[in-house]
């Protein structure tokens, strides 16, 4: 078993899956800080101000030492801005990576 995990370990496919996951994740934190730094404030403010992670319905009040019970819609409205954001950035990248490799191809042959 030792062997086999050795092999899979060291085979191209999994280096090269294990590159693409680590920039993957720096990149979109890179890009999420874009989305929550520089995209969502202009937005909000062409909304009229609005948060929207501060956006959440009461579903029960606080009584007490017990805390509101809130279903906060807001959260995953930011978060599938955030998505919509990444996954859109994330496209532009691959298609201009595909671009490149067609450009460089069309040189070579």
């Amino acid at each position: 078993m030792v062997s086999e995990f050795k092999e899979f370990a060291v085979k191209g496919n999994a280096v090269d899956m294990a590159v693409g996951i680590v920039v993957g994740a720096a990149f979109g934190s890179v890009v999420s800080s874009f989305v929550a730094d520089i995209i969502m404030p202009p937005v909000g403010l062409l909304i009229g101000g609005v948060d929207f992670t501060a956006l959440a319905l009461t579903l029960k009040e606080a009584a007490g030492e017990e805390a509101a019970v809130t279903l906060n819609y807001g959260n995953f409205i930011q978060t599938v801005v955030d998505f919509l954001i990444v996954a859109w950035a994330i496209f532009l990248a691959v298609k201009s990576v595909n671009k490149l490799r067609g450009s460089d191809a069309k040189d070579e042959g």
